[in-house]
């Protein structure tokens, strides 16, 4: 015969309390690879050629706005994070260095390329990792970008 024991209405609520916790945090973080459900962030993808310097900088720079959801990628099949075509679905706007970098969005994504609006800082390939100048370049070419209207859709 089973027996039940009966329910202690404190334990209950306790535990009630801390799914409701933990709901609440998995809905209000924001994560690389989704989207946050109380505050819709823009998704920015941004890419250079091997993302070891501009497109990496860029990331470390707006990984932690609360306004983006950001992420980085180069073109070359050299990159630290390779380019791929589920890159460019994740993402609401596409960001980068040179038109070299369009031109090669174009060519291997044709049909997403005319989806995305692309934006160009036309920021050449002369800095370090993180180094002041290229942050400087970067806040101020991304903020005119971005100000302006440029990467929606």
């Amino acid at each position: 015969m089973l027996t039940v024991a009966p329910l202690n209405e404190s334990r209950v609520a306790v535990g009630l309390e801390a799914i409701g916790l933990v709901l609440k945090m998995a809905k209000s973080t924001g994560s690389r690879s989704g989207r946050d459900e109380t505050t819709v962030r823009l998704r920015i993808l941004f890419v250079c050629t091997v993302n070891r310097m501009r497109s990496a900088t860029a990331y470390e720079i707006y990984k932690d706005d609360p306004r983006f959801d950001v992420d980085s990628a180069g073109t070359d099949r050299t990159a630290a994070v390779v380019l791929e075509e589920w890159h460019l679905e994740w993402a609401d706007a596409i960001v980068v260095m040179e038109k070299y970098h369009r031109n090669a969005i174009r060519s291997k994504f044709p049909d997403l390329y005319e989806k995305k609006p692309i934006g160009c800082l036309y920021i050449p390939d002369e800095y370090d990792f993180m180094q002041p100048e290229l942050i400087a370049l970067l806040r101020e070419k991304f903020e005119d970008v971005f100000r302006r209207g440029l990467l929606e859709a």
